[in-house]
């Protein structure tokens, strides 16, 4: 339960802070940040590469706005995202993570961004206890005031803690959504998507040729795959350095296992922009109009990762495509799913 009544926090919904100031887009941060999550495309460091897919200058990867959350782009006067909701940190869970995006950021960018703290609500969730969600939703525009994303994230603070982000019960895995809509089950891990795995850790077939057209398009065509093998503590650590995410929940053993905790665990984040990977070798970052994912459980030292995504749907009149996404554990267990759309030829 938060240590400020649920109508306190209600009662600031609608709220906007400005909460991000002079977010300078760094080449160096860019190449960091794109290493954390296990992309090794050098369209995310090398100029040539990205003027050869038709950009101007250098891309971040699709999750970056994560690394707005470091000390040095908060204004004097704002603490976290600018709302004090008194949740306990370690109690905390990454629901929903979602962005619609105008146009790739790019290095040399300069980014102002604001927040709303766009709902507030709580629900039963069995062995969580009572959820509390807070749903805070971030524009981030150019000083001259162009658009250039929307992120949109929900956080849940439950009771206590709990076995796995998806661990809770069939009806907790209903409520850990904004819009209380049921999370999708998941089911055994694909044998052709396991022998699919490439042998390097954390590689990825980067020279996936990427769609430019809905010609040809099929609902059930699938997307590459990324796979991340082995996961270790330094990934993690690797990740908070780059993100600017410092809950030692992801990276102090003592701290996590006194929150309740079988040990360290990924942020959820990092496992988001793994999955962010398929979207980028998928299709042109140009073409990205959404990416969001849903988490359902927590990836562990040991882990290995494997992301994928298909075909959804198709508008050729409008020449959109909606994918449908996910990574699972070389388990079999469901770590996220997901959504990604793109505006083609």
């Amino acid at each position: 339960m938060p240590n400020r009544p649920i109508e306190e926090l209600e009662a600031m919904v609608g709220d906007s802070r400005a909460t991000t100031e002079k977010f300078r887009i760094e080449p160096g941060k860019v190449e960091e940040f794109a290493r954390a999550i296990t992309a090794d495309d050098a369209v995310f460091r090398d100029k040539s590469v990205a003027a050869d897919r038709g950009h101007d200058r250098v891309p971040a990867p699709l999750t970056y706005s994560q690394v707005a959350r470091f000390p040095r782009y908060t204004p004097d006067d704002v603490d976290g995202k600018g709302f004090d909701l008194a949740f306990q940190p370690e109690y905390v869970i990454h629901g929903e993570q979602a962005y619609e995006y105008e146009r790739p950021v790019y290095v040399g960018d300069v980014l102002e961004g604001t927040t709303t703290l766009a709902d507030v609500f709580q629900r039963e969730g069995g062995r969580a206890g009572t959820m509390t969600f807070a749903v805070l939703e971030t524009e981030y525009r150019t000083p001259d005031g162009e658009l250039v994303l929307i992120d949109r994230s929900t956080a849940i603070e439950t009771e206590g803690a709990i076995d796995d982000e998806s661990s809770m019960d069939d009806e907790d895995a209903a409520e850990n959504d904004a819009d209380g809509s049921a999370s999708d089950e998941g089911a055994e891990l694909d044998s052709a998507t396991a022998d699919a795995a490439p042998e390097t850790p954390g590689s990825t077939v980067d020279e996936f040729e990427r769609v430019r057209t809905v010609d040809g398009l099929e609902p059930g065509a699938t997307g590459p795959t990324v796979v991340v093998e082995d996961l270790e503590r330094k990934h993690f650590v690797k990740y908070a350095g780059a993100s600017g995410d410092f809950n030692p929940i992801h990276y102090d053993e003592p701290y996590a296992t006194a929150a309740g905790n079988e040990s360290v665990f990924g942020p959820g984040m990092f496992t988001a922009s793994v999955t962010s990977r398929v979207v980028a070798n998928w299709f042109d970052l140009r073409d990205v109009t959404s990416f969001g994912v849903r988490f359902q459980s927590r990836v562990f030292p040991g882990d290995t990762v494997v992301a994928s995504g298909e075909v959804a749907g198709i508008d050729a009149d409008a020449g959109t495509v909606e994918t449908e996404l996910e990574a699972r554990t070389v388990a079999g267990e469901t770590l996220l799913t997901g959504t990604a759309t793109a505006d083609l030829e």
